[in-house]
């Protein structure tokens, strides 16, 4: 699957003159915890989420130095520290890092974007437009999408032929000393594995064909030989 198969669309944005107020409420009105911050000309400057409305002064949750960290702080720092925490409109603290992504991103490249930058969601982008924005939560509903596919039956032929099929693409799978059986639905592993790792892992890929209602596992742990 790809990021155009998942993402948000249209996507709630908000102006960089927007103010802090309008925002916050607009998070509660839309039950969203971020928003991309495009210009008057409709390109995408920033992002704001409710990380960046976090430490705010008239909420008195501005952040709080001890006297000797606030000595070794730049004055930089708390410069921008200052601004984020008093300013008024989204320019004074929205991020300015842009990550973004394209509508044709696998969502296996979506995911590791998220997890390497430590982000919840990334702006989709094509030709210069923003398009569309995937989140998490967005995966997630990949997934459950995913578990109600699998609930397409198979022919018992089918299912052993998928099973194989996808364990050939597994380096880890010795179809040599592996069979497979499957009889109105139940898969029987039999062969020799290396060790309970692999054991599990045949298990779990036979589990995740469609139309599997159960997995009898008769497989043997090969002997350990020094």
């Amino acid at each position: 699957m790809k990021a155009r198969d998942v993402m948000s669309s249209p996507v709630i944005t908000v102006n960089p003159a927007t103010s802090v107020r309008e925002v916050a409420q607009l998070f509660l009105d839309k039950r969203i915890s971020g928003a991309p911050v495009v210009d008057d000309n409709g390109k995408l400057v920033g992002m704001i989420s409710e990380g960046d409305l976090l430490h705010r002064a008239e909420a008195e949750t501005g952040r709080r130095r001890s006297w000797w960290l606030h000595l070794l702080t730049q004055k930089g720092t708390l410069a921008s520290d200052y601004v984020r925490e008093h300013g008024r409109s989204v320019a004074d603290v929205m991020s300015h890092r842009l990550i973004t992504a394209s509508p044709e991103m696998p969502l296996r490249d979506i995911a590791r974007l998220l997890e390497k930058n430590r982000i919840k969601r990334v702006p989709i982008v094509e030709n210069g437009e923003l398009v569309g924005f995937v989140s998490r939560a967005n995966l997630i509903q990949a997934v459950a999408g995913a578990q109600r596919e699998m609930e397409i039956k198979l022919s018992d032929q089918q299912i052993r032929e998928k099973l194989l099929a996808d364990l050939r693409n597994q380096p880890w799978a010795e179809l040599g000393i592996i069979n497979v059986t499957v009889t109105e639905g139940k898969v029987e592993l039999w062969g020799i594995v290396d060790g309970e790792n692999e054991r599990r892992a045949l298990k779990v890929a036979a589990g995740a064909v469609p139309g599997v209602v159960a997995v009898e596992d008769h497989l043997t742990t090969r002997p350990f030989t020094a």
